[in-house]
């Protein structure tokens, strides 16, 4: 039987119908009166014509005035027949509109008190001509516009008192207080691990996990304890996010989802309140599952990089850790993280106690990648020539997720070619695409074309030559991705490991293009750009790491180039002298120029295999692995052994 609490009762209709507090609607609708009511004090009105005093005295000499009212300098009448306004532009139909029936005009400094104004309209008007004193509104606006002021500083002061009172009880800005965090709701078809192909060994750690929710008692029985927390490390899109939702599905129990950039707001305080109010939710689910996606945002190395050690993002990895702290032996939550970057995380957050368990979900190997490949085919209507076995074999250090994008990628490309189903050639296309890059407009024309050639041809001859575990599986001068040329190499199997001669081999490969520049043209183009950088960092770490050269030794000299602002190696000093980086230096241009060497020996003397691939490639702009073979023979890697000599 499984120990769960009882379910919180659901809302009863007299908590639906309990009024919220609308105080804050209430002075947003006093203070849109009281600026309309000032824009009503404050405006002449809309429904008179202005009038000039010339117009108003001819129209008054013409009896074409029905009333007229005397305010101080304003004269606010009525006409008779509304005469044409001539400073007005015509209608569409060419006619000259007249004014409204009610005007106002402003009289003259000159005309207003002249006797001779006033019994002209007595005279016309009779007593249908009323004068008034001017009236003098300036105090009441004043008093008004002060009582606006005034009430907008009320509201603000009520408004910040508020908030600062009930920030984290239900204020104005409680909501930034809440977690983020998603329940994520399973429906009729959970996530469990038969969703999650390959990584088996990643399964099997999680089990443990799963039998502990589903039956706490059995582990708590004899003292154990499970984990309180699980870190899946691993490169992005290997499935960590799928393997905690399956954790979830298997056991059962609810799944509360968070990213750890969630927490960081504009607010102070608010990253610490987030995750209190994120773990007590998941103590009032429990059983529950935690997950915390992309950790390092919260929980880098504290102190390090360029932005202190009190900022906002080191009080939520505090309370993060005094919360996971806070966890009693019987509480049934455990909190599963997700990160690409473990050596960034702080060292108290990966102790035992709080993150146990550290599981590396790697890229799937040939196996895995095979699962895969048939869990996102489901639905996908495939030929009979589609070969799962080939697509993983040559699909090596693709994650799930390049691998659900390469399926894809080839269901595109068949429907934009009209097919009915998704061949082997989709498939290809969407391989070149994934790995490659997609097809730039550009054309390789004349000189550019033919250096472009030699250059591929050359990485294609040193590749087919070479007995290492890699084949060249194709090469191409259409332009793709970043490049004007690609060879591409696929490995014969799975590799967790390279040997000093295979990486010597390696290197001869990535220079041999600049190599047969040199040696057909007798100059270097700037296309080799990419080459002298991967080779050059291979090298390094040859001397540096992985102490492949006798003259450093068997001494291994850390040196990164992480960006500072990631925390800790800012702040290391370097561990040799200047006279070693000069060694390191000249070590690393030895065994450049060896493998130069070893590219051009190698090109010169299959210099007619180096002509014919070329100019084939020139003419055909892309060559597979059998059309190479058609052109230069067999490759090294497949030639039948030479016979003993007796």
């Amino acid at each position: 039987m499984e120990s769960r609490p009882p379910e919180p009762p659901p809302p009863t209709d007299k908590d639906l119908a309990r009024p919220r507090s609308n105080g804050s609607l209430i002075w947003i609708v006093v203070i849109v009166g009281l600026v309309l009511l000032m824009l009503w004090f404050n405006s002449e009105g809309t429904k008179r014509s202005v009038v000039k005093y010339g117009l108003f005295y001819h129209e008054l000499q013409n009896d074409n005035i029905v009333e007229a009212r005397l305010q101080g300098m304003k004269l606010f009448g009525k006409f008779k027949t509304p005469p044409v306004n001539p400073d007005a532009e015509k209608d569409k139909e060419g006619r000259q509109p007249t004014f409204k029936e009610d005007f106002v005009t402003e009289l003259p400094e000159l005309v207003h008190g002249s006797h001779e104004l006033d019994q002209l309209l007595r005279a016309k008007l009779e007593d249908r001509y009323s004068a008034v004193e001017r009236t003098d509104n300036t105090g009441m606006l004043l008093l008004f516009y002060l009582a606006v002021t005034v009430g907008l500083v009320a509201v603000i002061w009520v408004m910040f008192r508020r908030t600062r009172d009930q920030f984290l009880g239900g204020g104005v800005l409680a909501a930034f207080s809440k977690s983020p965090a998603r329940r994520y709701q399973s429906g009729e078809k959970p996530v469990t691990f038969d969703d999650v192909a390959g990584l088996e060994g990643v399964k099997h750690e999680l089990q443990e996990v799963v039998e502990f929710l589903k039956n706490p008692e059995r582990f708590q029985r004899l003292g154990g304890r499970v984990p309180k927390g699980v870190l899946l490390m691993g490169p992005p899109g290997t499935g960590k996010t799928l393997l905690g939702r399956a954790v979830a599905g298997e056991a059962g129990v609810p799944f509360f989802s968070i990213s750890g950039s969630e927490f960081i707001q504009m607010f102070v305080g608010v990253g610490a309140s987030r995750v209190r109010d994120m773990f007590a939710t998941a103590k009032a689910a429990a059983p529950a599952i935690l997950f915390i996606d992309e950790i390092d945002a919260v929980g880098r190395h504290r102190g390090t990089g360029l932005g202190g050690g009190h900022d906002e993002r080191e009080q939520t990895l505090n309370q993060i850790l005094s919360e996971m702290d806070g966890f009693s032996q019987n509480e049934s939550v455990i909190v599963v993280a997700a990160t690409n970057r473990p050596d960034v995380l702080d060292p108290a957050l990966l102790r035992p106690g709080r993150f146990d368990r550290h599981i590396t979900v790697d890229r799937p190997n040939l196996k895995g990648r095979l699962a895969i490949f048939k869990v996102h085919s489901q639905g996908v209507p495939l030929a009979d020539d589609v070969d799962f076995d080939r697509l993983a074999a040559g699909s090596v250090g693709l994650t799930g997720a390049d691998i659900r994008n390469l399926v894809n990628e080839a269901a595109l490309w068949a429907t934009r070619s009209g097919k009915d189903s998704v061949d082997m050639s989709d498939f290809d296309y969407a391989r070149d695409r994934v790995l490659m890059g997609s097809k730039r407009e550009e054309i390789l024309l004349g000189k550019e074309k033919s250096m472009t050639a030699y250059h591929e041809s050359g990485h294609a001859l040193l590749g087919w030559l070479a007995t290492g575990a890699e084949r060249v599986h194709k090469v191409t001068i259409i332009p793709r991705g970043r490049a004007l040329g690609v060879t591409q190499l696929l490995p014969e199997e799975d590799r967790v490991n390279i040997s000093e001669s295979e990486l010597h081999a390696r290197l001869s490969f990535m220079l041999a293009g600049r190599a047969a520049e040199k040696l057909v043209f007798d100059e270097f183009s700037a296309g080799a750009e990419n080459d002298l950088r991967q080779a050059t960092e291979l090298a390094r770490r040859m001397v540096t790491q992985w102490g492949m050269s006798e003259r450093i030794g068997p001494v291994a000299f850390h040196a990164t180039d992480d960006h500072p602002f990631l925390g800790k190696e800012m702040a290391e000093p370097r561990h040799f002298s200047e006279h070693t980086a000069q060694v390191i230096d000249e070590e690393i241009g030895r065994i450049l120029h060896d493998a130069d060497e070893k590219a051009t020996k190698t090109l010169t003397e299959h210099r007619d295999q180096l002509d014919r691939l070329a100019h084939a490639l020139e003419t055909a702009e892309t060559l597979e692995e059998r059309e190479i073979e058609e052109v230069i023979g067999p490759p090294t890697y497949r030639r039948a052994p030479a016979e003993p000599s007796p």
